[in-house]
């Protein structure tokens, strides 16, 4: 891992001070990478999935067959592990020592295990560097589960989008219906998730104080974004 990522300057810290940044959080199935994307081509800014930063450690993991309950070795797979994002237009895409791994990143499996190891400290210290190092380059929306309370408490705009759990299994459903897992394997999966996430003992899912909390249940993509866009321009 390029060790650079692991340092967050004081000139770092003053040039993310200087950015705007957007930070969406949220549980699994909300909507945020569709309306994180959306966002951030209609305000001109970078959209980041930190969430694919922990799928491709979970990616690397099981290639590899690494015991990542096993503290040492897990800190000596990710001093050698080369994460980047590289641009396309305005999408950063993340590769793994030089190759595009979006492919790979997406399956059921890499997702729960991604959920598991998110939770170990020195993986999220492993990967704090790089989303640093992209908020003190660009005007970014940054998505993810503790964006606005761990990695960017000053954040210039924080928003929380949430969803009923069982409309957000049945999307997930929908986008995985070819995978052949069933809606009720899905949503046992996705409140375990939930429960995970909001429960981990570092940076655990939850609202920030100073978020804005959005429910999409009964909200499309267009309306959420348009919510979102209302209170950044009147701002």
């Amino acid at each position: 891992m390029k060790h650079a990522w692991m340092r967050c300057s004081v000139l770092q810290v003053n040039k993310i001070m200087d950015r705007r940044i957007i930070t969406i959080d949220g549980p699994a199935g909300a909507g945020k990478t569709t309306v994180s994307k959306t966002l951030a081509r209609e305000l001109g800014c970078v959209y980041v999935d930190t969430g694919a930063l922990y799928r491709a450690v979970a990616f690397e993991i099981k290639r590899r067959q690494i015991n990542w309950k096993d503290i040492a070795l897990l800190e000596q797979f990710l001093a050698c592990l080369d994460l980047d994002f590289v641009m396309e237009g305005r999408e950063p895409v993340l590769t793994s020592s030089g190759r595009d791994i979006r492919a790979y990143i997406r399956t059921h499996d890499i997702s729960m295990l991604a959920s598991a190891t998110s939770a170990v400290p020195q993986v999220r210290k492993a990967l704090l560097g790089i989303q640093k190092s992209i908020a003190g380059e660009r005007d970014a929306v940054f998505e993810g589960r503790d964006m606005g309370t761990a990695v960017f408490p000053n954040a210039s705009y924080k928003f929380f989008l949430t969803a009923d759990v069982n409309v957000r299994a049945r999307r997930r459903f929908e986008e995985s219906n070819a995978s052949g897992i069933s809606f009720e394997k899905i949503l046992e999966d996705m409140v375990k998730r939930d429960a995970d996430d909001t429960q981990r003992a570092v940076s655990p899912l939850k609202q920030a104080p100073d978020a804005i909390l959005i429910n999409a249940t009964a909200l499309n993509v267009s309306q959420v974004v348009k919510k979102m866009k209302s209170i950044i321009i009147v701002a």
